[in-house]
């Protein structure tokens, strides 16, 4: 018995030994991740700014005198030239006015002759004639006056571009100063956007980098406009609620796809020089701040908070937080742990970006 008992102690013995060692290697043991460097380029990064869309031209028409509106010669939607008629007031009482004011002048005419005559044979004096004179003047003004009433019965289009709506319909009674439609000249809009005064600042202390002050539109559905604008004028002074300045940007309207009042986005490229570029794959988030994990000299990983300054495709513009001296971690942020140790496997920052794909965790 007592044998069989002094068996079984070293057998114990070395099983737990064995298995001390075998902890000691767990314990021992550090995982290889691959790590990088951030790196610093020259780039080019694009803004979105939402876009108020304007016709270059858009107009009231209106009525200039009073009337039963007689003819509508055109249609909601329509395209026209400049010159087209548009409206008819019934001229009628138009056309009354001009024919006495053209007989008050032909009267004014005889009269002044007749002056003239006795002027020149000494009947009357010589101011009769002046009086006669200003008659025939004042009679000519009315008769041009008239002409001009008349004129505004026929309503025609200052310039070529697409009529909007019609609220009056035919054989209304309308006063003068009515709306009668709007007119819009598509061929060319303008984009107008606003900036926040720090992107304004870098615009403006950058105009070698501007492209020609090209930007690009992105219409409601998606798809980007086929013609690029260009930056035209900045307003004169920032809007004090907002903090914002509005830029204005001018478009060509091929085949007139964009109409006044159209909504979009512009896009507008913006150089960064020397900026500092990470994997989005290398970032992790918590609370809406992103880390990363720096690894030290030990080889231990370190959590650190960085400031995204701009999203690019799988990468990030980092504003604060790491220099191109760091080394963070590249993959296995969900796996490690702050102070964790690890073995360093350096991959190059540009095969980095250039061979993996890069998707944030």
């Amino acid at each position: 018995m007592n044998k069989r008992g002094f068996g079984i102690i070293p057998i114990a013995f070395l099983c737990l030994v064995t298995g001390c060692d075998r902890a000691k290697e767990r314990k021992d043991f550090v995982q290889t991740y691959p790590v990088t460097q951030p790196i610093s380029i020259d780039t080019v990064i694009s803004k979105e700014f939402v876009a108020q869309i304007t016709s270059l031209k858009k107009i009231e028409i209106r009525a200039q005198e009073k009337g039963f509106l007689e003819k509508i010669y055109i249609d909601e939607g329509q395209y026209v030239r400049a010159g087209q008629p548009l409206f008819r007031i019934m001229p009628q009482v138009y056309q009354a006015e001009l024919a006495k004011a053209n007989a008050e002048f032909q009267q004014a005419l005889i009269e002044l002759e007749n002056v003239s005559t006795l002027v020149q044979n000494n009947v009357v004096a010589k101011n009769q004639q002046s009086m006669a004179q200003a008659k025939v003047n004042a009679a000519k003004a009315e008769k041009k006056l008239a002409e001009i009433h008349l004129s505004f019965t026929d309503i025609k289009a200052p310039f070529s571009g697409f009529i909007n709506r019609l609220p009056l319909k035919l054989g209304s009674l309308i006063n003068e100063g009515n709306l009668l439609t709007t007119l819009s000249d598509n061929s060319r809009i303008y984009g107008y956007f606003n900036v926040s005064e720090q992107e304004y600042l870098h615009y403006q202390n950058h105009s070698e980098d501007r492209a020609s002050n090209k930007v690009s539109l992105i219409m409601a559905n998606g798809d980007k406009f086929p013609n690029q604008g260009k930056i035209e004028t900045i307003d004169g002074e920032f809007d004090a609620e907002t903090g914002n300045i509005a830029f204005r940007a001018n478009f060509v309207n091929s085949g007139n796809l964009l109409r006044h009042g159209s909504t979009g986005k512009i896009e507008m490229m913006v150089p960064l020089k020397k900026a500092i570029i990470i994997p989005q794959k290398a970032t992790f988030e918590i609370q809406d701040q992103k880390y990363v994990f720096v690894i030290d000299r030990t080889g231990h990983v370190k959590s650190k908070s960085i400031h995204v300054a701009h999203e690019l495709q799988d990468l990030y513009v980092v504003g604060s937080g790491l220099s191109t001296s760091d080394v963070i971690l590249l993959e296995g942020v969900q796996k490690v742990k702050d102070n964790q140790r690890i073995s360093a496997k350096m991959m190059d920052p540009k095969k980095a970006i250039a061979s993996l794909q890069l998707k944030a965790e």
